[in-house]
């Protein structure tokens, strides 16, 4: 029923491979210079930062940027204009003190939003590697009057999700339903966690909370990364 979904899932990660060894590659230096990857996201793009962020399975040394503006559940009308509002992405970058050796993952399928672009534009103007995680065809597609330039303009690695413009996908030659973004970005999130434990297996990570015997490595997380990452606290 949804194998053309599944096709398409193949084929987003295998025309991404290098760009997934490259995010893979910063994200590693990143870990190792002592740094933090920093991810980003407006509306239904927060779920793939949820992804990122204290996931079991995941990487530790991640520190999400968020305004609560741009959550729907705390009003789905005003996150869309919260995320359109100029000004308001830069505050939350800079109020996060970015660095030189962090990595900046930028989450948004239109990437034509200020919120998005200007905490890409701020991660850049910092020297921190910008991986976007985008479409380069709802790139195109959007309206040209939100911000300056578009996500894939500021970012130095780009991995196209290839999602259509209005993010739908059902029916096929008319789409009008079944959204495929966040499927594609958690797949080319997975292809890169896979690539950096090829590169850096012994990588700090966060085990499952319900698996016996993860509390105490997980505290020892907690206690390290803890003064640095608030929402950890």
């Amino acid at each position: 029923m949804i194998d053309d979904v599944l096709d398409g899932l193949r084929a987003v990660v295998a025309d991404a491979e290098g760009d997934i060894h490259a995010a893979a590659d910063a994200i590693v230096a990143t870990g190792r210079a002592g740094g933090l990857v920093r991810p980003a996201g407006a509306g239904h793009s927060l779920a793939a930062v949820m992804e990122a962020f204290f996931r079991a399975g995941g990487l530790a040394f991640v520190q999400p940027l968020w305004h609560e503006r741009v959550l729907p559940f705390a009003g789905a009308s005003s996150a869309t204009a919260a995320e359109r509002e100029p000004g308001l992405g830069r505050s939350v970058a800079e109020a996060a003190a970015i660095e030189a050796r962090d990595v900046v993952l930028v989450i948004s399928n239109s990437g034509a939003n200020p919120y998005p672009v200007e905490i890409a534009q701020v991660g850049a103007e910092a020297g921190a590697t910008v991986i976007a995680l985008t479409s380069r065809a709802a790139n195109a597609a959007a309206p040209t009057d939100r911000a300056p330039v578009r996500l894939v303009d500021v970012a130095s690695i780009v991995l196209d999700t290839q999602v259509r413009a209005g993010d739908a996908s059902w029916p096929f030659d008319a789409p009008v339903t079944a959204p495929t973004s966040s499927l594609v970005t958690t797949a080319l999130w997975t292809a890169i966690l896979r690539a950096v434990h090829d590169r850096w297996p012994e990588a700090p990570r966060w085990r499952s909370a319900n698996v016996v015997g993860s509390d105490g490595a997980n505290q020892a997380l907690f206690d390290a990364l803890s003064p640095r990452i608030p929402e950890l606290r």
